[in-house]
């Protein structure tokens, strides 16, 4: 295996503390991680940034936090990745001071900005064409012929929907496996229904400062925070497994992670991303950094 295999991981903002240890260690002690596996990017969103997508993100952030927070990451190469997803924005928004600025901020040509909404992608990609653009999960793009057409648009990467996970007669006739990213431990339900309202449920809380922004899912009986019981899910893919998508030309997978239990993504890096001697030790010193970095 002589390519670089790529992991997307979560909350470059959230597990700032825990990041960049995890960053220091595979900087300092390679050994213990597998060859080849690099970080492709660190998604996520700066809190109250009305266009983040997926999750609610709340608090008070500073721009030299953020130029920090950029700073950091870019010196080690590592991109950041916005989570502008979305779903409900309107031109009126596109304005906001606050998303406009964190753009502005990492308009570098070396950052990304995932999208789910036409007329955000259209805005970004007007007035910060640096960007590497990526298309979203949260799109739910099922049909192959369909995802065979997102592909061949302008997208850096495109995140296939993580019900088509085990699909392998479906992911045999992806034409660009290399543009592809898979997420490999969703904690959502396989098929679930309400996935579509869930996001919209989100969009809607992050865009108008919601405090009660819990949703309460009715397919799932309950919420998963534990790493071991996410290995259920049929769509979960084993740090095993990976191999044979490696071996089918799949490149970039993705870690879900974001403000959830922060034991569950010490769990997730360690699980995909350490040598198995190793990985206990590796787990001790990322539980170290977030017990000194106060996370």
């Amino acid at each position: 295996m002589n390519d670089i295999i790529y992991f997307h991981i979560p909350g470059f903002f959230e597990y700032f503390s825990l990041n960049k240890k995890l960053i220091e260690l595979m900087e300092t002690k390679n050994e213990c991680f597998i060859e080849n596996y690099k970080i492709g990017s660190i998604y996520g969103s700066f809190p109250n940034a009305i266009w983040n997508g997926g999750r609610v993100c709340f608090g008070i952030c500073f721009k030299e936090d953020i130029e920090e927070c950029v700073r950091f990451y870019n010196e080690h190469n590592i991109p950041l990745r916005y989570t502008f997803t979305n779903s409900l924005i309107d031109v009126k928004h596109l304005n906001d001071t606050y998303c406009n600025m964190i753009m502005e901020v990492s308009n570098n040509g070396f950052n990304q900005v995932l999208v789910n909404s036409s007329i955000l992608e259209e805005h970004i990609r007007k007035n910060y064409p640096k960007y590497k653009i990526i298309s979203s999960t949260t799109k739910r793009v099922i049909d192959k012929n369909e995802l065979n057409e997102e592909l061949d648009k302008d997208y850096h990467l495109v995140v296939l929907d993580y019900d088509l996970n085990k699909d392998f007669d479906y992911l045999e006739l992806i034409k660009q496996k290399d543009k592809i990213e898979i997420l490999v431990d969703e904690l959502c339900g396989d098929k679930c229904p309400y996935r579509k309202e869930h996001y919209n449920f989100y969009a809607d809380s992050q865009l108008n400062f919601k405090k009660n922004n819990a949703f309460e899912c009715k397919f799932l009986e309950k919420s998963i925070n534990n790493f071991d019981e996410i290995k259920n899910n049929h769509n979960f893919i084993s740090n095993k497994e990976i191999n044979k998508y490696i071996d089918m030309g799949f490149r970039n997978f993705k870690l879900v992670g974001r403000l959830i239990n922060i034991n569950f993504v010490i769990d997730s890096y360690v699980y995909y991303l350490v040598k198995p001697e190793f990985q206990n030790q590796i787990k001790l010193e990322l539980i170290k950094s977030i017990m000194n970095g106060g996370n």
